[in-house]
């Protein structure tokens, strides 16, 4: 994410060893999970997004009724479009069908950024959710829209799943090219719309992304696996698998970009070429989740951290074996724990091994260049999610929205479920924002805990994780139940259904941030001031007379002493 400065790069011709982009998604289908369900994950990274939960009730419009569109990440009126007569119910990045969208950054080549379309990427994700009841309809409103107003974001990949089918869809504008009509007093962009394509993951596979294009050269029209956007409307054909613009390859050929023939196009290859920063800071997320469902992925570690980039990855894999919910929200917290790049073994992470750097991610020293790791986890997420889509269930009850705010690796999902009729409070739009506290919003709740823990990372983790596995755990089992009584509601009046899991959800939500909050109060009484505190049974230690025990005042660690010692030893050495 962070589009601003994306934008001024590409515009600016500058290529630097890391992107500045963000956010990370995973997609598993249906025959991948353990239980049957698709999943899709994102991770809505960036120094400027705060994190809330989204809402759009579902609704009906008169004929003539316009929508006004705004850029999701500045705020910034771009345009009206026509609306349609009705919309569904929307919470997050789910709405009530269990369709999900989540998206990641690529940028692509610079000339390719339409400075005259109303359609950016994230209006086009929160539109189609109000529009579309399945992933192939989605793909359609989508391509749709930019081709009808102009797309005006840089390159993306959008993750795409409903209760069966899973999706990848990369996009890219074709560029600004204006024809001044004087006589009108207008001006037209003859590029106006996108290149894309659009791919089913095979079921049994998963794929993911994480700021770099993945799909690359794909099967051309063949009338029955593959489409252009000429016959679009053959999507809702159960055999097509790939779907793509028509001019997609023809477009790179005019820009200059390729002088090949159709069959040989790649997409990834074309419209964001692959660099060291593109799989260093990006592919290397993909390769962490890879390796950790598939053992034969290590092979690819080389070419994850930059050094071998002939040998790349496929767009998506097998895995070794079904793949649980734990298991995806566990990697969406992941810091290249046990590979050559991870991120507490190396000085940087300091005497308490604190997985994340702080910004720019690279830097030079005496003349030499180096990077910092970009992992799934990171400190600037504004907030994120496992999306579950299960076709097991009844429609309205289909989709689950696993939800948090901020750092993935020390804040909490708690379950919404996508036809609720209402959003949680302490999670809600309006409560607080990046420059106003909230002491009930989610968002700062859990950087309270989460930033308080960056100080002494190595301990304060362990008693952030336990709550956090201890609360999922429980709502794992707590969903279980809450299906089943769900189900029988459903069959006799869907509407009380529906506020059945609404309650569930509104009120799971408020209970966790209330843990968090407990949680918050109990680090700093134990770790105030650099001391650990000592507990028996859940309760800090005192004396018969109530006072608190001395604390825990642990050595730092050997390697830091010594690095203290080769850094001041003339000064600090006792006599």
């Amino acid at each position: 994410m962070n589009k601003k400065l994306l934008l001024i790069l590409i515009v600016a011709g500058i290529c630097t060893v890391t992107p500045s982009i963000s956010c990370t998604n995973f997609l598993i289908t249906k025959g991948a999970s353990k239980n049957g369900s698709t999943f899709i994950t994102y991770a809505a990274d960036s120094h400027t997004l705060y994190g809330e939960l989204y809402f759009w009730p579902a609704a009906s419009y008169a004929d003539g009724t316009t929508l006004q569109v705004y850029e999701w990440d500045s705020g910034r009126f771009l345009g009206e479009i026509p609306q349609v007569s009705n919309t569904y119910r929307v919470v997050g990045n789910m709405n009530e069908h269990s369709l999900a969208i989540g998206e990641t950054t690529f940028g692509g080549v610079g000339k390719l950024v339409d400075t005259t379309g109303i359609i950016d990427y994230g209006s086009l994700i929160y539109i189609t959710l109000q529009r579309a009841k399945n992933a192939r309809e989605a793909i359609k409103i989508m391509t749709e829209l930019v081709d009808a107003y102009g797309y005006c974001s840089a390159g993306e990949s959008f993750s795409i799943a409903d209760p069966d089918e899973v999706w990848i869809l990369e996009m890219v504008g074709k560029g600004t090219k204006i024809i001044n009509d004087k006589k009108n007093k207008s001006a037209e962009n003859l590029n106006k719309g996108a290149v894309w394509v659009a791919m089913r993951i095979p079921d049994g596979y998963v794929c993911a992304h994480a700021n770099q294009a993945r799909i690359r050269t794909f099967p051309w029209s063949n009338g029955s696996t593959s489409i252009s956007s000429k016959e679009i409307d053959r999507i809702f054909n159960p055999e097509i698998e790939v779907v793509y613009a028509a001019d997609v390859a023809r477009t790179a050929r005019e820009l200059g970009l390729y002088n090949g023939n159709d069959g040989d196009f790649s997409f990834s290859d074309v419209y964001n070429p692959l660099d060291f920063g593109g799989a260093r800071a990006c592919e290397a997320r993909v390769w962490s989740f890879f390796k950790s469902v598939n053992s034969d992925m290590w092979k690819y570690q080389d070419y994850a951290m930059g050094y071998d980039l002939a040998n790349r990855m496929p767009l998506y894999i097998k895995p070794d074996e079904k793949i649980s919910f734990e298991h995806t929200a566990g990697m969406m917290r992941d810091h290249y724990e046990g590979t050559k790049m991870d991120m507490t073994t190396d000085i940087g992470a300091g005497p308490f091994k604190l997985p994340y750097r702080w910004r720019p991610m690279t830097w030079e020293i005496d003349g030499e260049k180096f990077v910092h790791e970009r992992a799934i986890a990171t400190q600037q997420t504004g907030f994120w999610f496992v999306a579950e889509s299960r076709s097991s269930m009844p429609q309205a009850l289909s989709g689950i929205l696993w939800f948090s705010a901020d750092d993935a690796s020390t804040s909490c999902l708690t379950p919404i479920y996508s036809c609720s009729a209402r959003v949680p409070e302490e999670y809600a739009v309006g409560n607080g924002d990046l420059l106003t506290y909230s002491d009930n919003a989610a968002f700062w709740v859990f950087n309270r805990v989460t930033n308080f823990a960056y100080l002494r990372y190595d301990v304060m983790s362990e008693d952030i994780i336990r709550l956090q596995k201890e609360l999922e755990s429980k709502y794992v089992e707590m969903v279980e139940v809450i299906d089943e009584h769900a189900k029988k509601l459903y069959s006799e009046n869907e509407e009380k259904a529906v506020e059945f899991v609404t309650d569930f959800s509104v009120n799971t939500a408020a209970s966790t941030i209330r843990r968090w909050k407990e949680l918050d109060r109990y680090l700093l009484v134990k770790y105030i001031d650099g001391n650990i505190k000592q507990e028996a049974n859940g309760e800090f230690l005192s004396t018969p007379t109530g006072v608190s025990v001395s604390p825990q005042q642990p050595q730092l660690p050997e390697f830091w002493r010594k690095a203290i010692k080769n850094d001041a030893a003339e000064k600090l050495k006792a006599k």
